[in-house]
């Protein structure tokens, strides 16, 4: 618009002004806004980097926790280094075998009460892993603690050599600890042990309350005052305490068999590992800590996979494997002709699994029925080359698929 003299004339300046005002009352408005903004913004990011430097140094404090509650085994590492020439092969492919060794010592005022501590402890459970090179695969072979074996001479706690002798097979741990055990098992298999870790007792009962305990079906009741276990038949989720008993009584389940147990063993494992599996346990932190805490406070290792780092690559490095091809058996054995109550190498069945390892080549192992009406079983197999040579030898076992309770 002009007014009539051509010049243009001023707009309504109504609600100019009151911006104007509203600007110039309120500019300095704008600018304590933006300036306490800003300073909010600081304060922010201040309150950020401490809740960062927090947690990293939490972070820091617990992973400094973890890895040292692991025990470093150095006197099996500098006791197989003198044999080392005698030693196997290490195993193709980039494949692993570490012993798992579960301690019966009551030392120690946790472990006590499983029994009167004389000074001597023996393996009660030995198990072979055997982690394949292409990491699709592992097979876990128990050893049976009743089995006649040849004990090399070995280094005592004493700093004395012990006997060679032909003996049972926990004995070795008693004589000389873990050395002794791997070079034992070492000379039977002729499978070399890359890594070794030892768990008694309180470090079992541990990891199983750590996963919230695990599931199992007992198709009998139990009653063993020695086992402390005391349970009705069917499906029940086992404590530590409970877990402990049922993988150590021997004379009240079943035939009393040292077989039996291996195989609740084994049964019991693959259901712990299915649990350690489960997306409520890795993915949720609230129960990975206790996890990771009462894995590493029980357990005793090589430097190999002392540090929490080595024991994260090998668990990282199993991620991939099917529970089905999770593998439990027992080295094939047959009673000892003058001592019933003792075992033997089952052969040639114990010669073609050691020898599929040693290889790194693929196991089969089936249900003991399903063996048993098929090829005969391997492991009873006294032929002399009658089978396929190019089949995959078939074993009695079990897998972590069929561990659980349905």
């Amino acid at each position: 618009m002009t007014d009539s003299a051509g010049t243009p004339a001023e707009p309504d300046g109504t609600a100019e002004h009151a911006a104007g005002d509203g600007s110039g009352a309120g500019g300095g408005g704008r600018g304590d806004g933006k300036r306490r903004r800003g300073r909010s913004m600081r304060w922010v990011a201040l309150g950020v980097s401490l809740l960062v430097l927090l947690v990293s140094g939490v972070g820091w404090w617990l992973y400094r926790k973890l890895e040292g509650n692991i025990t470093t085994d150095l006197t099996a590492v500098e006791e197989l280094e003198r044999y080392d020439r005698e030693r196997p092969l290490p195993a193709p492919h980039g494949a692993q075998n570490i012993l798992l060794i579960g301690s019966d010592s009551r030392a120690g005022a946790n472990n006590g009460k499983y029994g009167r501590d004389r000074g001597v402890q023996r393996s009660d459970t030995t198990i072979l892993l055997h982690i394949a090179g292409d990491r699709r695969s592992v097979t876990a072979v128990s050893v049976p603690r009743d089995l006649l074996v040849g004990i090399p001479s070995c280094r005592t706690a004493e700093g004395t050599r012990s006997r060679a002798q032909y003996a049972q097979f926990n004995s070795a741990f008693a004589v000389g600890g873990a050395a002794c055990t791997i070079r034992t098992v070492e000379r039977l298999t002729g499978v070399r042990i890359d890594h070794h870790m030892i768990v008694d007792f309180h470090g079992f009962k541990s990891m199983v309350d750590a996963v919230g305990g695990v599931t199992v079906c007992l198709p009998a009741p139990i009653d063993d005052a020695d086992a402390h276990l005391r349970l009705k038949a069917g499906k029940h989720t086992l404590n530590g305490e409970q877990a402990l008993g049922y993988v150590r009584a021997r004379k009240s389940l079943g035939n009393g068999s040292d077989t039996e147990r291996m195989d609740r063993q084994q049964q019991f494992l693959g259901a712990l590992f299915n649990k350690v599996q489960s997306n409520g346990v890795l993915l949720n932190p609230a129960r990975l800590y206790p996890v990771l805490d009462a894995a590493t406070r029980s357990l005793t290792t090589d430097p190999g996979l002392d540090s929490l780092k080595d024991l994260f690559d090998l668990a990282r490095s199993l991620r991939g494997v099917p529970t089905e091809r999770v593998q439990f058996l027992t080295v094939p054995r047959r009673p000892y002709p003058y001592d019933p109550n003792r075992d033997v190498l089952a052969q040639p069945a114990a010669s073609r699994l050691f020898e599929r390892l040693r290889k790194d080549a693929p196991v089969r192992v089936v249900p003991r029925e399903t063996t048993a009406s098929t090829a005969r079983d391997t492991e009873r197999d006294s032929g002399t080359g009658s089978q396929n040579p190019s089949a995959t030898p078939t074993f009695s076992g079990t897998n972590a698929t069929s561990a659980g309770c349905g």
